[in-house]
């Protein structure tokens, strides 16, 4: 079996970072470890939630793991918090990612603005990060603040993606999977696009684009880029290819979207991913 560790915060309620991802890489048949960087009541979109920074823990959790000649097939980082802990990263992917895969999430910024706490220069110091990511898997916001170029909200074209995706691999990363891309008017080279959203990506080594638009659903959930970075690491330590393996994180998401809309009294803080699980595993079982 696949062993992953995952880097990101835990929230005690509230679906999103640890909460989801432990629960997917391990339905998905992968082992998945974590490290949290901070424990908190409830994620931040719930008010006078509590907060404990475990920065100072990352180091001696890292130290054991070398004593016990621990390895891991693949590192992937959520959430990071502070200047701090982007440099431990750097440790941690010197340290464990030689033989692993780097998947990093920037997860810091959507919608044209930076999450809460952080900078542009936070921005630019993750970007250092993202160098070494054998797999890179942000937002067009996240893009926007990492290459320091204004957020291009809506107004962009096919070739204008294609060319961030250029600048995200001058980065350092070797595969690019670049989300929420919608397109106002048709694209050449591109079909049935219209009232989706997409995916596009990028690999490095032989320059070939790729693209999957799937079904945009009508509201918008908390947590839900967590769960598409956490079934894109599983499938692909499943051994999908990157291709498919976002297809199928973004089909998941939007399963799971649909699933917790069908119920009128559905939690407002996270979607109910857990249900669409028999989903998940027929579409691994497909793809073999």
């Amino acid at each position: 079996m696949k062993r992953i560790i995952t880097v990101q915060d835990i929230s005690c309620v509230g679906k999103c970072s640890l909460t989801v991802a432990l629960p997917i890489i391990s339905a998905m048949g992968v082992e998945a470890c974590v490290l949290p960087t901070a424990v908190l009541s409830t994620h931040t979109m719930f008010k006078g939630f509590t907060f404990r920074d475990l920065t100072t823990d990352i180091t001696p959790v890292c130290e054991h793991w070398k004593k016990e000649n621990i390895r891991f097939d693949a590192v992937y980082t959520g959430y990071l918090g502070s200047f701090e802990q982007i440099e431990l990263m750097h440790t941690l992917f010197d340290e464990f990612g030689k033989d692993a895969l780097k998947i990093v999430d920037p997860c810091m910024a959507d919608n044209g603005k930076l999450y809460p706490g952080f900078t542009p220069e936070f921005a630019l110091s993750m970007a250092k990060l993202c160098s070494k990511a054998d797999v890179l898997v942000p937002n067009l916001t996240e893009t926007a603040f990492m290459l320091g170029i204004p957020y291009p909200g809506r107004d962009y074209v096919k070739a204008d993606i294609e060319n961030l995706l250029k600048q995200l691999a001058d980065l350092g990363a070797k595969k690019i999977v670049l989300k929420g891309i919608e397109f106002d008017k048709p694209q050449p080279g591109l079909t049935d696009t219209k009232g989706k959203i997409g995916i596009a990506s990028y690999d490095a080594a032989t320059g070939n684009v790729g693209w999957y638009f799937h079904k945009k659903m009508p509201v918008n959930f908390h947590g839900t880029g967590d769960i598409f970075a956490s079934v894109l690491t599983g499938a692909l330590m499943r051994g999908l290819p990157l291709e498919k393996a976002y297809a199928l994180a973004g089909d998941f998401v939007a399963e799971s979207i649909a699933e917790t809309l069908k119920n009128e009294n559905h939690n407002w803080y996270g979607v109910d991913f857990e249900a669409v699980f028999p989903y998940l595993l027929k579409r691994l079982s497909e793809n073999g």
